[in-house]
């Protein structure tokens, strides 16, 4: 990030067009580049999909306020999916065919984009860093696809081996949502198991939407658990653990990315205080003593009245790359110099910490994850070196 926003400032105000004679771009005008995001503003994952999408409205509009990028500015549209397959399906028809978007951002939900990307790879749209990890969203490799981190797959092979490595633990089950999301939790998890010769114990599934898991974790305890990998996001997540509190039983329990969120290591008390976390980056809290995190988040809080979550600095990475990329690529902007642009972009440093590339035919930003725990209320990392897998 470092470096390049004053180039904007400074050197990119440039009339740009997509050339004389040549045929429009989607998404593109001589001042304009249309962007869309397809997220949770209203259901059970809104507190990631709005804190996620402000972040990079908020980054577009810096950039908005330097001029753009090769002189076109970011006109940027969000919109619900309420974390459910038509709205998304809808929400990208409008996209796709209303507001003629040159790319995605950030679009939520593992379900909503394996249902989207084949609608919007037909129209030749860029799927970039959706806001999920799962394997789908890079695999198999299509030019269109970009993803940001470490897969679901990979983080909770990472955590079975270092939860029966380092402690001991050989009965491992797993809850998971029962969709496509949650079902690349539970293929981690089982293949990880099977390579180390032992073998998941029990699972339970259940819907997004679900409230009582009383039936399913008494399931888990009386199948003599003593790991229980989530395949969880926020609500259920938080329920879960403090059902399994209830009972008085202390398992381990172990979530991922979707997980990792100040909603669940700040939940009133003290409910989820050891619940472990696998994540592909690091939270940087407010008091981060890092100047530019301290300055985003504080910028943040300022507009939009609360302090940025994980998600949101997710995003304000997310839409950071795609700057660069549009940048790299030139005034005569197509979605081919976009993914080069994209493509060019090798070792890339966030101000959080977090450390990513591309290149021609990878896609796949990092396979970089950490283990957390929740301790008084925070994040903390169980080991400060990656878990990559």
């Amino acid at each position: 990030m470092k470096g390049w926003l004053p180039a904007l400032a400074g050197g990119l105000l440039l009339n740009a067009s997509v050339g004389f004679g040549a045929s429009p771009v989607r998404g593109v005008t001589d001042s304009e580049i249309v962007i869309g995001t397809i997220t949770d503003l209203s259901g059970v994952t809104a507190v990631q999909g709005v804190n996620n999408s402000d972040a990079i409205r908020m980054a577009f509009d810096e950039a908005n306020a330097n001029g753009g990028v090769n002189g076109r500015k970011i006109k940027y549209i969000v919109e619900d999916n309420q974390y459910q397959v038509p709205r998304a399906v809808q929400a990208m028809n409008k996209l796709l065919n209303n507001d003629n978007i040159f790319l995605a951002i950030d679009d939520g939900g593992t379900p909503m984009n394996d249902a989207n990307m084949p609608a919007q790879f037909a129209k030749n749209v860029p799927n970039m860093f959706p806001l999920t990890a799962a394997r789908s969203m890079y695999e198999p490799y299509n030019k269109l696809k970009f993803a940001q981190f470490a897969s679901y797959y990979d983080q909770m092979r990472a955590a079975v081996k270092y939860f029966a490595q380092q402690k001991g633990r050989k009965a491992f089950c797993v809850t998971y949502q029962d969709s496509d999301f949650g079902k690349d939790v539970l293929a981690g998890v089982t293949a990880e198991t099977q390579a180390l010769g032992l073998k998941v114990v029990e699972t339970t599934a259940h819907r997004p939407t679900d409230t009582d898991f009383n039936a399913p974790m008494t399931k888990l305890h009386d199948a003599g658990c003593d790991v229980i990998m989530m395949g969880t996001i926020v609500r259920d997540t938080n329920i879960i653990i403090q059902t399994v509190r209830k009972m008085g039983w202390n398992v381990d329990l172990v979530g991922q990315f979707a997980s990792y969120d100040t909603a669940i290591a700040s939940l009133p008390g003290g409910a989820t205080e050891g619940f472990y976390c696998m994540t592909p980056a690091l939270y940087a809290y407010p008091d981060d003593p890092r100047p530019e995190v301290q300055a985003f988040a504080k910028k943040y809080k300022a507009r939009y009245n609360r302090d940025p979550n994980f998600h949101g600095e997710v995003g304000y990475t997310a839409a950071h790359l795609v700057l660069l990329g549009l940048q790299n690529a030139g005034k005569d902007l197509t979605v081919d110099s976009f993914i080069k642009g994209v493509e060019s972009i090798h070792d890339y440093k966030d101000i959080f910490g977090s450390e990513l590339s591309f290149g021609p035919n990878q896609h796949h930003a990092s396979t970089r994850s950490f283990l957390t725990v929740v301790k008084d209320g925070r994040w903390v990392p169980v080991e400060q070196e990656a878990l990559a897998y």
